[in-house]
């Protein structure tokens, strides 16, 4: 081989190198980028960008009827509003100090002292019901009279009476949307967060925080931005619900013959805004009573799993519910009162549906989904149709566990961050 042919054969090897090399650069800053598009803008984007153009926060004071929280809910389709009162005279939920304050003075106008549900006031009804039945038609006054007796005590009466109501949370509104997720996916519903704080970056629960306003951010508001981040997250959305390990085996379920009372005081008790309902015998025994006489919870994962799967029993879908039908219904199966339910609008004996009510049937579809669907087929579902829950069922519509918005936000957090894990990896040994 002469001179001119060596230089040949040394100019193309180092040719082959340096395209080599810039193959494997290529490949790193690709690593960056993916690291980049799979945390790196979870860590970027702040719970304030989810907020900055929602409503007002909808809220009662603490002298408000149930009646008129009743209202609020129904005019302002939410489930849940944070209860005000003046500063200096309450104990916020879970030792909480979250104030409002005036932007020009700080001086403190009102104390948010902490959150009322949809299940909280059902459960009163369904309690105070339980506790009148049998005497109710012995009084004067008849079951409508006794029902807005009921229905005006004040609002600040049932604060904590369920799970969700013990604590009242916030995030500061520079908390990234990751931290905010892992919040979210440990059972945290929603969270207030200021318009302006002067905590520092925080999540926590027992919080002294004062600002002249406060949003409502919810888990499916999160779950809303996920979906429509869906090319970022295309390569941990792709998977099975069942690959990700987002799928709840332990199902707390009632039988098609459980009444709607023994159902929603279950339910409270359980911290559960929904169950499903399932074809069962009336003679299971599927009402446990694990904490005393009067307060049976369901625990059950037997009898739920493996059964068809008939229709949900939700605190959200009973948000347009009159209260008089709600009462009249208490002692009915839940199936017969879903059915009452869903002619109301066309049966005149019915109470006409309340101010604010959504016009469609309140006895939805089921939205489900099986082992295999993806998540982001999963996510879909639950944000257009506005589910907090998916359950999951076999090819024979057998019920085989649920996915929740929570399940949801946790197996996305923790998908993201092994993932950078991995690529941090793959760039530190490249």
């Amino acid at each position: 081989m002469n001179m001119e042919e060596r230089k040949e054969e040394r100019k193309a090897r180092e040719a082959a190198q340096g395209r080599e090399a810039e193959v494997v650069e290529e490949g790193l800053q690709g690593n960056k980028k993916m690291r980049r598009g799979a945390c790196g803008w979870l860590r970027e984007r702040k719970v304030r960008d989810l907020v900055r153009d929602r409503r007002r926060l909808v809220e009662v004071p603490y002298t408000a009827t149930l009646a008129h929280t009743v209202n609020a809910l129904v005019a302002n389709r939410v489930s849940a509003v944070p209860v005000a009162a003046p500063p200096g005279q309450w104990i916020g939920a879970g030792g909480s100090m979250i104030l409002e304050s005036d932007r020009a003075t700080g001086a403190v106008r009102k104390h948010y002292i902490g959150m009322v549900t949809m299940l909280d006031l059902l459960a009163h009804i369904a309690e105070n019901g339980d506790q009148n039945h049998g005497a109710g038609d012995e009084s004067s006054d008849g079951p409508e009279r006794d029902l807005e007796r009921r229905m005006s005590v004040p609002v600040s009466s049932i604060i904590g009476h369920s799970l969700e109501g013990l604590s009242l949370w916030t995030l500061n509104p520079t908390t990234s949307i990751l931290d905010c997720m892992e919040t979210f996916s440990k059972g945290v519903h929603r969270a207030l967060i200021p318009l302006e704080s002067r905590t520092n970056h925080a999540i926590a629960v027992e919080l002294v925080e004062a600002s002249p306003g406060y949003r409502m951010l919810t888990q499916m508001d999160v779950i809303s931005f996920l979906r429509e981040q869906n090319q970022e997250l295309k390569g941990v959305l792709s998977h099975s619900v069942l690959e990700l390990g987002a799928i709840g085996e332990v199902i707390f379920s009632v039988s098609k013959h459980t009444k709607v009372m023994d159902t929603i005081r279950s339910m409270r008790a359980a911290g559960l805004s929904a169950v499903p309902v399932v074809e069962a015998p009336s003679d299971d025994q599927i009402l446990q009573d694990v904490m005393n006489a009067s307060w049976p919870v369901l625990l059950f994962e037997s009898q739920g799993k493996g059964k068809r799967l008939i229709e949900t029993f939700s605190a959200t879908d009973l948000r347009g519910c009159p209260v008089v039908l709600l009462q009249s219904g208490l002692s009915l199966s839940v199936t017969e009162f879903k059915e009452r339910l869903s002619m109301r609008g066309s049966n005149a004996s019915i109470a006409p549906p309340m101010a604010g009510d959504d016009p469609s049937p309140e006895t939805r579809r089921l939205i489900t989904c099986s082992p295999e669907t993806s998540l982001s087929g999963v996510i879909v579902s639950a944000a257009s149709n506005h589910v907090h829950r998916l359950w999951v069922v076999d090819g024979e519509g057998l019920l085989q566990g649920v996915v929740s918005l929570t399940d949801m936000l946790r197996v996305v957090r923790d998908a993201v961050l092994r993932a950078e894990q991995e690529l941090e990896g793959i760039v530190q040994h490249g």
